[in-house]
């Protein structure tokens, strides 16, 4: 009976419970690594395409997310009014906005 009681007492200290920060730790890297590679790259694209966006003015040519290629005639809070052909014009949604093309991209387009 001696002997099982200093066995058991031994085995009890030798495990011991893991401290909380050893707990924790892969749980706060992971969170680290999905912070740097996916949530910071893109909170960094969502302002410059809002720069983007409130940049443009009547005259510039843009391509929409929707493969539209046009210039800007008329603008709004919300919306905008894209000349895609000659007398042809639509309405798109400001956030609709890929990029802002170069002058003349429109004319080298029709052209090819």
């Amino acid at each position: 009976m001696f002997f099982i009681s200093d066995a058991m007492a031994q085995a009890e200290g030798a495990g011991g419970e893991p401290s909380l920060l050893a707990t924790f730790l892969p749980l706060l890297l992971i969170f680290a690594v999905m912070y740097f590679l996916l949530i910071r790259p893109q909170v960094k694209r969502q302002k410059e395409h809002k720069k983007l966006v409130e940049a443009v003015e009547k005259g510039d040519e843009i391509a929409t997310t929707g493969g539209l290629l046009g210039r800007v005639v008329g603008l709004g809070d919300t919306l905008l009014v894209l000349e895609i052909a000659d007398d042809t014009t639509v309405v798109v949604q400001r956030f609709a906005i890929a990029s802002v093309m170069p002058k003349g991209t429109i004319k080298d387009a029709r052209e090819a």
